[in-house]
């Protein structure tokens, strides 16, 4: 069933192109043609649609396991004060250690996700979070494992 949203028309073939390119935006076009029952020409002007609609805004480096298991990750609730919010997100936005940030509902503003390399270097990037202006409170989970990451 196509789902549209303003300019954006994405079927439920671009799906699946899409979990493809999210599980390997590197694989070969005729390898996506394949799996998805395409020809290549096909799933090239696909991926062209999805790109100039803003379906797919951007590529990334995926980061190898390995690597991400020597982070020490944690969600962080932060509070902040009314009408800070404008004042605390491009300062949150500069810490390279948030790797997320989203607005909640709830008792909390803000949950920050974060990496640091080591738990002293969390336990310093939490206060460097909570000295930010407009910050009232935080509350920090440290993220033991992670079971589902589609």
């Amino acid at each position: 069933m196509p789902i549209q949203v303003d300019d954006m028309h994405v079927t439920d073939k671009d799906r699946e192109l899409l979990a493809i390119l999210s599980e390997n935006a590197r694989m070969p076009t005729a390898t996506i043609a394949r799996r998805l029952g395409l020809s290549r020409t096909t799933v090239r002007a696909r991926i062209e649609r999805l790109e100039r609609e803003g379906v797919i805004a951007g590529y990334g480096v995926r980061l190898s396991e390995n690597y991400e298991k020597g982070l020490v990750r944690a969600h962080v609730l932060i509070t902040i004060a009314p009408r800070a919010l404008s004042r605390v997100t491009p300062e949150l936005a500069a810490i390279r250690e948030i790797r997320m940030l989203h607005s909640v509902s709830g008792s909390f503003d803000l949950i920050a996700v974060v990496a640091a390399a080591s738990i002293s270097e969390l336990d310093l990037l939490i206060d460097r979070i909570g000295e930010i202006e407009g910050v009232e409170k935080t509350l920090s989970s440290i993220i033991l494992s992670t079971r589902i990451d589609r």
